[in-house]
């Protein structure tokens, strides 16, 4: 990629690493109800479930506020283009109609008969 160019294309996708956590299925549940889940490691899983899950968030808020920055530079970048692509451009106009204006000059005074 060129600098100076944003292609949406080339933007880091976002990855979720979180790990994936498997519930006990009913059937489980059923044969472990003497044995069940103490609060603390119920407590922990949430917990860590909820770490992943803000760390994550966390990331992509700094992906979009790097890319919002991105945004309003390029912008910036292309209001100064197109301003001076019209001063240029208002440039290139005066000095036709100043090369017309000389021309249609010389042809009138090619037009003029000439005595000695």
């Amino acid at each position: 990629m060129r600098a100076g160019k944003f292609s949406p294309f080339h933007c880091r996708q976002p990855q979720f690493k979180a790990p994936v956590y498997r519930l006990p299925s009913a059937r489980a549940a059923e044969k472990e109800e003497d044995d069940q889940m103490p609060s603390e490691n119920l407590s922990d899983l949430l917990g860590q479930v909820s770490k992943n899950s803000t760390s994550e968030i966390d990331s992509l808020i700094g992906d979009f506020a790097r890319l919002r920055e991105k945004l309003q530079t390029d912008g910036e970048h292309i209001q100064r283009e197109v301003e001076e692509y019209r001063a240029l451009s208002e440039q290139v106009m005066q000095m036709t109609k100043t090369i017309s204006e000389s021309v249609e000059k010389v042809r009138a005074s090619a037009d003029r008969p000439t005595t000695f």
